[in-house]
């Protein structure tokens, strides 16, 4: 029986000059992205009428690709245009996923293994998907770890990282819980399998330190900066698993949900606490351009 290959909600994607409805077979079984894996992409959200830090992930999935090997055929600017064009063909009612990609279509001359930059091909999909539903998530330490500079390619947000993350959070679902806690290959935590991690203690919030094992992100950045300027002690530092299970609040922080708490890692119960609802109150009003208040 054939698999049904349409998306899942309303899609438009943007491919060498034209906006395609649907699922459009853009790769065949001898394009070296479908079997070697020269895929990068970015993503970006619109909903209410804004899409937050829209032009610096335009940037970055340009700098994913150098890093890949390939060759950006858009700027940052005409990829972020694209994407306004491709927002106005949407109903305004349902947040939208914006998702610039670049893939490699052949090999290079001198192996077939390592991509031809000239190959480069590009494709802007647009797709709704809400918001996360405002509830929190449990973690639990994951048994596969994140690979290092020189195991893989981390300076990208490449396709092929994403497996690992996906059998991290399988391997989670089936112990009963939401996400996976990963940590790098010398054992320190570096993110969730699919989102930048925060604790709070003391009043004292703290981040992983950004050490290539892992996407520090751009809402990271952003939550960041916005809860220094309210008057937050932030530091990013190298964290233990112990760390984390010390904590008196835990978040986490991506694209796809803003931030949202952790009411559980591993055995430790937790709750949604103050610092967790200032980040998200403080990065909405941020987003919306609102007055932010009183730290």
């Amino acid at each position: 029986m054939a698999v049904d290959t349409s998306p899942r909600s309303s899609t438009w994607t943007y491919v060498e000059g034209e906006w395609l409805t649907g699922n459009p077979p853009l790769i065949g079984p001898t394009s070296h992205a479908m079997w070697l894996a020269s895929t990068v992409f970015d993503g970006a959200r619109w909903f209410d009428g804004i899409a937050p830090d829209l032009d610096l992930h335009c940037q970055r999935i340009n700098r994913s690709a150098v890093n890949m090997g390939l060759k950006p055929t858009k700027t940052s600017e005409e990829i972020e245009a694209l994407a306004w064009e491709g927002i106005g063909k949407f109903d305004g009612k349902t947040p939208i996923y914006i998702k610039p990609m670049y893939w490699g279509e052949h090999g290079s001359p001198f192996s077939v293994v390592a991509v031809d930059g000239d190959s480069t091909r590009f494709a802007l999909c647009l797709f709704e998907a809400p918001l996360g539903n405002g509830k929190t998530n449990s973690l639990t330490v994951s048994p596969f770890r994140r690979p290092s500079p020189e195991t893989a390619m981390t300076d990208a947000k490449a396709g092929s990282l994403y497996p690992n993350s996906g059998r991290a959070i399988a391997e989670a679902k089936g112990r009963g819980f939401d996400n996976a806690l990963m940590r790098d290959m010398n054992g320190n935590v570096a993110e969730t399998a699919s989102s930048n991690v925060f604790l709070v203690k003391d009043g004292i919030v703290k981040t992983p330190v950004a050490n290539r094992t892992f996407l520090a992100g751009i809402t990271r950045a952003r939550v960041i900066g916005l809860l220094r300027q309210a008057g937050f002690e932030v530091r990013e530092e190298t964290l233990s698993v112990d760390d984390f299970m010390a904590a008196d609040e835990i978040f986490t922080s991506g694209n796809y949900s803003k931030v949202v708490g952790v009411n559980r890692l591993d055995s430790r119960e937790l709750h949604e606490g103050p610092v967790t609802r200032k980040a998200l109150e403080l990065y909405m009003n941020w987003a919306f351009g609102r007055s932010t208040g009183d730290s």
